[in-house]
């Protein structure tokens, strides 16, 4: 039977580069050889693909030859940019068409739905949500907006536009603080976020008006639409869910942090941070919240992948959904998602190969849908 030629693409134009590059190395390492031929393309800081040897490093592959993935369907393969320019290793692999890829590109243009786009258009299977699902998952004001349509609890927030320009103007920003503050209907302290970035970045707890200006500044840097929630004394919650019309939810695992909340540093650089997998919470707790994580992935459109994280109010017990993310970390030492599936019974390697089936299920459906018109 011959291997399955699978895309491993990561990196991208992105604040969560460097994370992409420590899950690509994950999957890297852990997909079996003898049924998969692995082909890295890594993308530079700048967006531009780069194809790496199968033997290389994920973090050598932006260095490679520079390829383009053609936007229509029928070929499923690579490009070369300049012709005559390929190293040692890679003409075998752009002549050769791809059956899947493994998008592993956190944040924008890797699960906001572009990447997504060009996959759809290049007709190619690919593992994770597709352009609709991972659209609204990276915008968490659109998100929260459709979970509280659909009568899942999410804590109170509002939304401000703010372009990056507006950081330099301290009395603009001071106004805009005032309005806030006068406007929302619950009290300091806040969260304050981008609504379309990942791992935290940007991300400020605010306690006073003076550091409210001061976080709207520091997250206007990665979005111009930023979200401002009520901040509460949680346990902090994670669920992994897997499938596309019939999903599965992990068991639930608990962040406990010294920090004020889990940011970027308490993610990749803290080792006092722990994951307590299987969370420490009564069984019937334990099955709301995978109930609920499903029920949020399915409004959410999820397919394939997705993280649901959640809020457990210490004072009140009452549960909220914080985020989903369509296309969580992968690392397999450190990263929640395959480590919750690990503590279900479903090892890394076998997860990687659940999610190329689904893609190759998926995309298998899709294909049997008509795309001309003909009347009776």
């Amino acid at each position: 039977m011959a291997k399955l030629r699978v895309g491993l693409l990561f990196g991208g134009r992105s604040v969560e580069h460097e994370v992409s590059v420590a899950s690509a190395t994950s999957i890297l390492e852990a997909l079996d050889s003898s049924r998969y031929d692995v082909h890295l393309i890594g993308v530079d800081a700048d967006g531009h693909w780069h194809l790496g040897a199968p033997s290389l490093p994920p973090e050598a592959a932006t260095g490679g030859d520079e390829v383009l993935l053609p936007a229509v369907p029928g070929g499923g393969g690579l490009l070369a940019r300049a012709a005559g320019s390929l190293k040692d290793g890679a003409e075998s692999a752009l002549a050769t068409p791809l059956d899947v890829i493994f998008p592993i590109i956190h944040g924008r243009g890797g699960e906001d739905g572009s990447l997504q786009g060009l996959l759809e258009l290049a007709d190619l299977p690919y593992v994770g949500a597709g352009v609709l699902a991972s659209a609204v998952q990276m915008d968490k004001d659109v998100a929260k907006r459709l979970l509280a349509a659909a009568g899942l609890p999410v804590v109170p927030w509002e939304v401000e536009r703010l372009a990056k320009s507006s950081q330099l103007l301290a009395p603009r920003l001071a106004e805009t603080a005032q309005d806030i503050l006068a406007r929302t209907k619950f009290p300091l302290p806040y969260f304050v976020k981008p609504s379309n970035s990942g791992s935290s970045v940007g991300t400020s707890k605010v306690d006073s008006e003076e550091e409210l200006a001061q976080a709207l500044a520091t997250a206007a840097r990665y979005d111009s639409k930023i979200l401002i929630e009520q901040a509460i004394d949680a346990r902090e919650f994670e669920v992994a869910v897997l499938g596309n019309d019939d999903p599965e939810a992990s068991v639930p695992g608990e962040i406990v942090t010294q920090h004020a909340f889990y940011d970027y540093h308490a993610k990749y650089a803290e080792a006092s941070t722990q994951l307590v997998i299987p969370a420490e919470i009564p069984d019937g707790q334990s099955e709301q919240i995978r109930e609920m994580a499903i029920a949020a992935y399915k409004v959410l459109e999820g397919q394939g992948m997705g993280r649901v994280d959640f809020l457990l109010d210490r004072a009140t017990g009452q549960l909220y959904i914080n985020e989903l993310n369509s296309l969580p970390g992968f690392t397999q030492e450190s990263s929640m998602y395959p480590k919750m599936w690990e503590a279900t019974g479903l090892s890394y390697p076998a997860l990687l190969d659940r999610l190329i089936e689904l893609a190759l299920e998926r995309h298998s459906e899709k294909s049997r849908l008509e795309t001309s018109y003909r009347d009776g």
